[in-house]
């Protein structure tokens, strides 16, 4: 295939796959040449599926993967720069109260790298497995910016205060085991395994009363919600401050260059 055809080809392929096994809806993220980073395209394709999803009542579970090697590499750094001036719909905002507003289980096969909303979007969900090989990351602070998606908040009510603190301010990989151990996920296991046992249990859960399972959720996830909100405010408060800042205006001329930054 000529680089021609190939590049045709991928821009012709959504963004976002949707495939039901049963009762359960299946939510690949699917820009796998760039690690299914989330650009603008994919933030609203993944809101619109899960309204739909929560909305049809032959859906009673969603489960969310990635294609290829990649889990989803968080947002896509080549569109990063001009959110400081963004105005209008801002995709990731839509995208995170989609997924506070669904009633319905959503599960996570985490099966390759997931940085920054790879890792934040697992405190939106319901219950998570990854694949051994797999990796998290939150690189905020590298790119001279805060926590998202309300994790400054949710992180340490799931890790605890200091494994978050040394996890966000270092902005080391996590590997599987330790994402098992601290609560993130709840099974770790060979990639070719992954997908299938997470159906699996996505359909031993369909299986069961759905109103009930939605009510569980509801209640569950009461405590926090309020408090995940207001975490969400001020992130995106101080996300605006920061990205007009000369650390971040660094970080992305060291993206674009190619080099470690510079912060001295």
């Amino acid at each position: 295939m000529t680089q021609a055809t190939d590049a045709t080809k991928s821009a012709s392929e959504p963004c976002l796959l949707t495939h039901d096994e049963g009762r359960v809806r299946v939510l690949t993220f699917n820009r796998p040449r760039a690690l299914n980073a989330f650009n603008q395209e994919l933030y609203l394709a993944l809101a619109e599926a899960l309204r739909s999803a929560d909305a049809d009542p032959q859906v009673r579970v969603i489960v969310l993967t990635g294609a290829g090697d990649a889990f989803t590499a968080g947002q896509d750094l080549t569109e990063m720069a001009s959110m400081a001036s963004a105005t209008g719909v801002i995709g990731f905002e839509v995208l995170l109260d989609a997924l506070e507003a669904v009633g319905k289980p959503i599960l996570a096969a985490v099966n390759g790298l997931g940085l920054g909303l790879g890792l934040t979007i697992l405190l939106h969900t319901d219950i998570n497995l990854m694949a051994d090989e797999a990796k998290l990351k939150c690189p905020f602070v590298t790119l001279g910016v805060v926590p998202e998606a309300g994790s400054s908040f949710l992180l340490p009510h799931v890790l605890g205060y200091q494994r978050t603190a040394e996890l966000l301010f270092s902005a080391r990989y996590m590997g599987a085991k330790e994402a098992r151990e601290t609560g993130l996920v709840l099974e770790t296991l060979p990639r070719a395994q992954l997908l299938p046992r997470v159906l699996e249990l996505a359909t031993k859960i369909a299986q069961q009363p759905p109103a009930a399972v939605r009510e569980t959720k509801r209640l569950m996830r009461h405590a926090t919600r309020g408090e995940a909100r207001a975490a969400r405010a001020r992130e995106a408060e101080e996300f605006k401050a920061r990205m007009v800042s000369p650390e971040f205006q660094e970080a992305m001329r060291a993206f674009a260059e190619k080099r470690a930054p510079n912060f001295d």
